[in-house]
C-alpha cells in the first residue's frame, strides 16, 4: 500500500471522499486542499483517470521536521531518486508552502534541485535535465511551519485539463470544480440540466460526459506515472480499456445551454462538436431574461457575470432582480445554483438561498446558493429574503 494526497479545489475535499473510495482507496482523511489516502498503484491509475474533482494526485515520499534550508537538502539527498525514475528523464521542482518561517521559497526549490541531482550523480554517475515546462516528472515540495513533505505527482497537467476544451471566452471555470458544482447541486444524469450563461460550455461538457459515463481521464496523452520506473503498462491498459468499455453512445441527454453572447455560443458548440458531444447537448443564443424552462422541473446552474468596476457593479445591481423576475416567472419547480463572489447577489436576487457553499475559485472566495424555485414564488419578496 502506497500513501498518496489528491489535490482540488477547497470546499470540495468532502465529495473528493465518496469519489476516491469509488475508486478503491482506503484511509481516506480530509486534510485543507485536498485528501490523503493509501491504495496500489491500479487505485492510483484509477483516480487519476476517473476522479473528476481532483487536481492531483501526488505519491508521498518522505516528511521531516526543518529548521533551515539545509534540512531540506539533506531530506532530499537520503532519497533514492534514482529508483523512482531514469536519469534521461527531465524533471521540475515546485514548492508550495503555509506559515513557511524560511525567507525564499524558490531557494527551497533550488535546493531540493541540487539534492536530486546530487544524488543522481552519486548513484549513476550523470545527473537529469531540468525542463520547467512541460517536464516528464514533477517533484513537489509541500512546507508547513516545521515539517517538510516531499511527494511525486502522478498526474503531469493538472486532471482539470481533460483535453475537451478547445475555445474559451473569458474567466472560464477549471473543469474539476464545475464539477463538484454540479455534484453538490444534486444534479444527477437523466435530470434536466439547463446552463443560461454558459460561456465556453464548461457545464455543459462535464454534465455530458457524466451522463455518458466518460471518464474525465480519457482524452489524456499521457499521466505522470507513466514515466515512473514503477510504471505497470498491462495494469494501466486493463483500467483504460475498462473505462473505454463503460462509454455509452452519445444521445441527447436533457442538456441545455445557451447564453447572450454569440461568441459563447459558438465556442461550446465547437468544444461540444470536437469532443464528440455535439448531439448530446442543444446550444442556443437567447438572453437569460428570456428563457423559459425546457421542462417541467430540473435544475439550473449558471456562473453570472460578477464586477469588480463601479460602472459593471451598477450593471449587475439592475441586472439581478430581471433575472428573479425570470426565475420566479420561468422556472416554477426547478432549483437554480448560482457561483458567484458576489455577495450581494441573494439580496439583490431577492430570492432566499436554501444553502450557501464556500468554495474557492483559486484564490478567489466564492459562494454557491442553491435556490428552490417553488409554483407561487412570483410572490411579491423582501428585500434580502
Amino acid at each position: 500500500m502506497e500513501k498518496f494526497f489528491a489535490t482540488c479545489p477547497r470546499g470540495l475535499e468532502p465529495l473528493l471522499v465518496d469519489e476516491l473510495q469509488g475508486v478503491g482507496a482506503q484511509d481516506v482523511r480530509v486534510v485543507p486542499g485536498g485528501v490523503q489516502f493509501k491504495g496500489d498503484w491500479a487505485t492510483c491509475y484509477r483516480a487519476n483517470l476517473e476522479s473528476r474533482l481532483a487536481t492531483r494526485i501526488l505519491w508521498y515520499l518522505a516528511r521531516a521536521p526543518y529548521e533551515r534550508e539545509e534540512d531540506i537538502y539533506r531530506l532530499a539527498l537520503k532519497l533514492a531518486w534514482e529508483r523512482h525514475f531514469d536519469v534521461f528523464r527531465t524533471f521540475r521542482v515546485q514548492t508550495t508552502a503555509i506559515r513557511c518561517p524560511l525567507k525564499s521559497i524558490d531557494f527551497v526549490t533550488l535546493r531540493v534541485k541540487d539534492a536530486l541531482c546530487d544524488r543522481f550523480r552519486d548513484q549513476v554517475g550523470e545527473r537529469p535535465s531540468i525542463d520547467t515546462r512541460e517536464p516528464d516528472v514533477r517533484v513537489q515540495v509541500f512546507l508547513t511551519e516545521r515539517d517538510c513533505t516531499l511527494y511525486l505527482d502522478t498526474s503531469g497537467a493538472p486532471l482539470w485539463q481533460r483535453g475537451l476544451r478547445h475555445a474559451n471566452v473569458e474567466a472560464p471555470l477549471k473543469e474539476n470544480l464545475a464539477a463538484g458544482i454540479l455534484k453538490l447541486s444534486g444534479w444527477q444524469p437523466g435530470t434536466p440540466l439547463l446552463d443560461p450563461m454558459c460561456g465556453s460550455g464548461t457545464f455543459v461538457l462535464e454534465a455530458a460526459c457524466m451522463a455518458l459515463q466518460r471518464a474525465p481521464g480519457l482524452e489524456r496523452v499521457r499521466f505522470g506515472f507513466e514515466a515512473l520506473k514503477h510504471y505497470q503498462r498491462d495494469v494501466w491498459l486493463e483500467i483504460r480499456n475498462a473505462a473505454l468499455a463503460r462509454v455509452q453512445e452519445a444521445s441527447f441527454q436533457q442538456i441545455w445551454a445557451s447564453d447572450l453572447d454569440e461568441r459563447a455560443v459558438r465556442a461550446t458548440k465547437r468544444n461540444l462538436q470536437q469532443a464528440g458531444l455535439g448531439g448530446v447537448v442543444q446550444v442556443e443564443q437567447q438572453d437569460f431574461l428570456d428563457c423559459a424552462a425546457p421542462a417541467p422541473e430540473g435544475i439550473l446552474v449558471a456562473n453570472p457575470p460578477y464586477g469588480e468596476r463601479i460602472g459593471e457593479l451598477d450593471q449587475l445591481a439592475e441586472l439581478y432582480p430581471a433575472m428573479s423576475a425570470t426565475l420566479k416567472r420561468n422556472f416554477a419547480g426547478w432549483t437554480a445554483c448560482f457561483f458567484t463572489a458576489d455577495t450581494r447577489f441573494p439580496k439583490l436576487l431577492r430570492l432566499k438561498p436554501r444553502r450557501k457553499t464556500p468554495l474557492f475559485n483559486g484564490a478567489l472566495e466564492c459562494r454557491l446558493y442553491e435556490i428552490e424555485l417553488v409554483a407561487g414564488s412570483n410572490r411579491k419578496v423582501r428585500d434580502g429574503e
